[in-house]
């Protein structure tokens, strides 16, 4: 029986070009049986958004100290090995994983199998395809949802579960494919934009909710065009 792991993130937003990683649990399967499990809240850098917030529990106070982001993926990419992935909508976790690895020269390139897409094929009857309502339906415990680690422990139960019912009559279904999403590197915040960016703050005194020194170059570029439209120029 196949090994994978089954992969989940919190994050900031839905856009993994300006939005960011909060927290990400994964869960090792071997033989159909957990035999590891990696979790970590990571620090964005920036104010996490009330209403993400309100959804996960995750608070700017339980984020302090914890690890950047290059260091929570460099244990990720550790404890994945060369394993397939599972998730449910996979391409979003997918998404922002590979959305930082490569701006920060990792390399990740997985195949995978997503929960979500075999349940709209395997039951499509069912008025919701959710993680929650696929765990109602099934009757499958769960601690905190909308938590990286229980959401992934979810998800691979879940996974289980079709794949006991459906996999001898769609065994096609149940392997990994490769996983593609294009992603262009963003370089981090040039000097001039970070003297720039500095000033405009100053001045106008703005109060930012992200560490300058975190952004990329183009988004210290949307965020200085729109710091100029909100407020003008620095009038010397």
């Amino acid at each position: 029986m196949r090994a994978y792991v089954t992969l989940d993130l919190e994050t900031t937003g839905l856009e993994p070009r300006k939005d960011r990683i909060i927290e990400i649990g994964a869960v090792k399967v071997q033989g159909g049986m957990v035999t590891g499990e990696y979790a970590t809240l990571v620090n964005p850098r920036m104010e996490i958004p009330e209403r993400i917030t309100a959804l996960t529990g995750i608070s700017d106070e339980m984020v302090q100290g914890k690890p950047y982001v290059r260091e929570a993926l460099e244990g990720l990419l550790e404890f994945c090995e060369n394993l397939p992935l599972l998730g449910h909508n996979l391409m979003f976790d997918y998404s922002f994983v590979k959305h930082n690895a490569v701006n920060l020269d990792m390399d990740f390139e997985k195949e995978g199998m997503d929960t979500l897409k075999l349940s709209r094929i395997l039951l499509p009857d069912l008025p919701s395809r959710s993680l929650q309502n696929l765990r109602v339906h099934y009757q499958i415990p769960q601690g905190d949802a909308h938590r990286a680690l229980e959401d992934a422990r979810t998800t691979y139960k879940l996974y289980e579960r079709l794949r006991q019912e459906y996999e001898e009559q769609h065994p096609e279904l149940f392997c990994p494919v490769p996983l593609f999403y294009k992603v262009k590197k963003q370089g981090p915040i040039t000097p001039a934009q970070k003297r720039y960016l500095q000033d405009l703050i100053k001045y106008h005194r703005i109060d930012l909710n992200v560490e300058v020194e975190s952004l990329t170059k183009n988004e210290a570029s949307r965020l200085i065009d729109t710091i100029l439209g909100t407020y003008g120029k620095i009038e010397r």
